[in-house]
């Protein structure tokens, strides 16, 4: 779909140079009629030089005369040939200069987390071209060893609803596979949404391993036979240790 070029522009000059009323010139231009309304009292859009529609073809002198006829008829953009399809182009996404820079920690990011997303998917979300991709992927791009994994997304060289997508489809393929994924590998093909609701799988510490079964206790032992075990409840047995001999210090 054909859009106006410099609606603000445009609607100063139809409010200067026609009797259209301003519901019409609003919904031309796409604002609102009171925004209408204030270039015509001077309060809005002060300074803007007006945008002739007709000689740059995107009206007709013979619509905006039947128009200021029928305040009812609606204004329609004129079709432009050299227009058409100009929204469909496909090409390389667009990377701001300012974050041209970035995009080695955020590939490096999406290599090192998600490695199962293809080249051509790694270079859509983040506007690069697969050699570069392939450098950082072998560690052989000139700058690797001062390159940070950092998320596309905190860089804003992609939505989050991008990733999110391109990593569900990534799942849907090794599920389509059916090779068997590890907990790690589930999470990292699922959208961060579902990853956050999941709940974390019970896991034994490494350091504990082996040790289940440990007890401070031995069932095997008898308490009757283990001196330490004794009942010292009273102090006269406190005083008489095991092992002591009381006679001999006692006095003839």
């Amino acid at each position: 779909m054909a859009k106006l070029l410099h609606p603000k522009a445009t609607a100063v000059w139809l409010v200067d140079n026609t009797t259209l009323s301003f519901k019409q010139i609003a919904d031309f231009v796409g604002m609102h009629e009171l925004e209408i309304q204030g270039i015509a009292d001077g309060d809005v859009a002060t300074g803007v030089k007006g945008f002739d529609p007709v000689a740059n073809s995107q009206l007709t002198q013979e619509e905006i005369d039947a128009a200021e006829k029928n305040p009812l008829l609606k204004l329609k953009l004129k079709f432009n040939a050299a227009a058409a399809g100009e929204e469909k182009r496909r090409g390389p996404r667009y990377t701001p200069l300012s974050k041209r820079q970035d995009r080695p920690a955020s590939i490096l990011w999406l290599v090192k987390f998600h490695p199962e997303l293809s080249d051509g998917q790694v270079s859509k979300l983040v506007g690069t071209t697969k050699p570069t991709i392939q450098a950082i992927r072998e560690r052989t791009h000139w700058n690797i060893a001062n390159i940070q994994p950092i998320d596309p997304v905190a860089l804003g060289l992609c939505k989050q609803s991008e990733l999110d997508a391109v990593v569900q489809k990534a799942a849907a393929k090794k599920a389509a596979d059916g090779s068997v994924m590890s907990d790690d590998e589930r999470r990292k093909l699922v959208s961060t949404e579902q990853s956050l609701d999941m709940e974390a799988e019970p896991r034994i510490p490494s350091a504990i391993e082996g040790l289940e079964t440990f007890s401070l206790t031995d069932n095997d032992t008898n308490d009757e036979d283990d001196p330490s075990k004794s009942d010292y409840s009273d102090a006269d047995s406190f005083f008489n240790l095991p092992g002591s001999d009381t006679d001999e210090d006692e006095q003839p």
